[in-house]
């Protein structure tokens, strides 16, 4: 079977519409875009999956071998993207998917027309060697796999309305953890340490494509100084801090994080 089939493809909006392709963070699927895709149907070929091990994509598709790193999650992004014949996409990228993201533009630039970044992070640990602050210390990481390791629910439970924010609004802690507790756990434990170990920073000088940083004013997962970086580093990018907190602002402020998105395409 094909990308399209095993990352559980689905494809609306306008059939010869530019298209845009929307990828999930960490612990999530597709079903996360539900308030932002459709802003889009009128105006772009809207393109959502799923990664493997989320949603429903396909599990026996999944070898630790090929997602050892960010770049079996590209591949999967370019298998889809020549799946379907796309050109000039506009890829948009929640979290880890962000840099996922990065690293399919760089390998085949001519296929994007632009890059959305969602609460990017080219690195989650601090690098005191270079003065780079990613937000989390070696003894951070540490401890938040061994806690993976040893209660993936429990972990879920406690992390998710963190990653979330938004006290007051309870109910978004609960869709994210709920989204984390349906991931196997094997597969939750290895994009876990994939992502937090990640070190990506030397991919951004290469994105080409105009790119816009939607960064959130309050992000425990991604803090101001990460966005920052990420547009110092990408020459043709666009910085946006949000009035919304937390990391999932396409849950939490859909509206905000659209109008951000049309201003930067134009449409």
């Amino acid at each position: 079977m094909g990308s399209v089939v095993d990352n559980a493809v689905t494809v609306t909006g306008l059939q010869n519409g530019a298209p845009m392709l929307l990828a999930h963070g960490y612990g999530c699927d597709q079903n996360m875009w539900r308030f932002v895709a459709p802003a889009f149907v009128d105006t772009h070929r809207v393109v959502l999956f799923d990664h493997i091990g989320y949603g429903l994509s396909n599990l026996n598709a999944y070898s630790a071998e090929k997602y050892s790193s960010l770049d079996g999650y590209a591949a999967d992004i370019l298998d889809i993207v020549h799946e379907l014949d796309l050109h000039d996409v506009t890829f948009v990228g929640h979290s880890v998917a962000a840099m996922i993201g990065a690293i399919a533009v760089r390998r085949e630039p001519d296929r994007f027309a632009n890059l959305v970044m969602i609460g990017p992070s080219p690195r989650y640990l601090d690098d005191p060697a270079t003065g780079y602050t990613g937000g989390f210390s070696d003894a951070d990481i540490a401890e938040l796999l061994e806690s993976v390791d040893s209660n993936y629910l429990g972990w879920s439970r406690v992390m998710a309305p963190v990653i979330m924010g938004n006290p007051d609004r309870p109910e978004l802690g609960e869709e994210l953890t709920n989204s984390f507790c349906r991931t196997d756990p094997v597969v939750a434990r290895h994009f876990a340490e994939v992502t937090f170990t990640s070190d990506n920073r030397a991919d951004l000088p290469g994105i080409t494509v105009p790119t816009l940083v939607l960064q959130c004013s309050n992000d425990v997962i991604a803090p101001l100084a990460v966005g920052r970086y990420v547009h110092e580093h990408v020459a043709d990018s666009k910085l946006v801090v949000m009035e919304a907190t937390g990391h999932c602002p396409n849950l939490s402020a859909p509206s905000e994080t659209v109008d951000a998105m049309k201003a930067f395409l134009g449409v």
